[in-house]
């Protein structure tokens, strides 16, 4: 009798395959290649190339990209991030002015503006948002602009400063539902973020947030949250399929079919958001010219 080999388990199951609704093209085109020139250029961070974007290549071919600043090395550790985490550098002053340039020779009808954060800071990096969005408008006073402002952990004459340079929307992005805040978001606050929000709306900016659906979350709790935005004074929502930058990062639990996500629009509409973007391939930033 012959003895076969005991071949153990898996441990896991393989991870899950893509479906066909989040088939992205390649970057190709010429306005792809100037603008990535420009960002090397200028020595850029973008949260395109930093956070994996699946969009990049038709934001990019069109001539648009969001730009991060205060350097590409974040204090956070979220579990679904793509973004280095680590003790950032001193962050570069002359940065506003190579952003505001880069805006301004790109042409950019609407530019977004996003960054890592600083939690080591005092002023979160408040200083270089003013004069980063000050800057792009002296020298593109017709180019709108939105700024992504990360968590600024309630240091709330910082968030004033960010969004006094005269920017049109200011967003912040929950990114989940509450009950996975401390599997995702482990150094966030759910309720600390719906402050920043409710507290942006009341320096008078039309406000925006992003949540990624994918993670274990239930339609009802997506209901929620759309509740505690509205409640709050958001104006805008986005809605996008959560996808696993490396093997390092959170699993998805689940890919959302696009009838989801259409159904999310339709109730985030009714609850009375002004805007909702809702699917599998939207991100924050992901046509954001709408949003105004």
């Amino acid at each position: 009798m012959i003895e076969l080999p005991i071949v153990d388990k898996p441990d896991k199951e393989p991870r899950k395959r893509k479906p066909d609704w989040l088939r992205v093209k390649l970057p190709i085109g010429e306005d792809f290649k100037r603008v990535r020139k420009l960002v090397d250029e200028y020595k850029l961070h973008t949260i395109c190339e930093s956070g994996s974007c699946p969009n990049m290549g038709e934001c990019w071919g069109a001539g648009t990209a969001t730009f991060m600043i205060l350097g590409n090395t974040c204090t956070r550790s979220c579990s679904f991030c793509a973004v280095k985490t680590g003790r950032p550098p001193e962050y570069d002053e002359d940065e506003p002015r190579r952003v505001a340039e880069a805006i301004k020779l790109m042409q950019v009808k609407h530019a977004v503006i996003t960054s890592v954060n600083r939690d080591e800071r005092k002023d979160r990096g408040a200083e270089i948002w003013y004069q980063t969005v000050k800057m792009t408008k002296e020298m593109s006073p017709t180019t709108t602009i939105e700024t992504l402002i990360p968590d600024v952990r309630a240091t709330w004459d910082a968030l004033e400063r960010m969004v006094e340079g005269g920017q049109e929307v200011v967003s912040h992005n929950m990114e989940t539902v509450e009950s996975l805040y401390r599997k995702v978001r482990p150094q966030a606050k759910y309720a600390r973020s719906l402050e920043q929000i409710k507290r942006t709306k009341a320096m008078g900016h039309r406000t925006k947030s992003g949540v990624m659906v994918g993670l274990g979350e239930t339609k009802e709790e997506m209901f929620k949250i759309m509740d505690d935005l509205v409640e709050n004074g958001c104006d805008v929502l986005t809605i996008g399929q959560y996808l696993q930058p490396t093997k390092m990062h959170l699993e998805v639990a689940e890919f959302i079919h696009p009838d989801v996500f259409a159904m999310y629009k339709e109730e985030g509409l009714k609850k009375g958001f002004d805007f909702v973007e809702s699917g599998p391939l939207v991100r924050s930033s992901y046509h954001a010219e709408r949003h105004l």
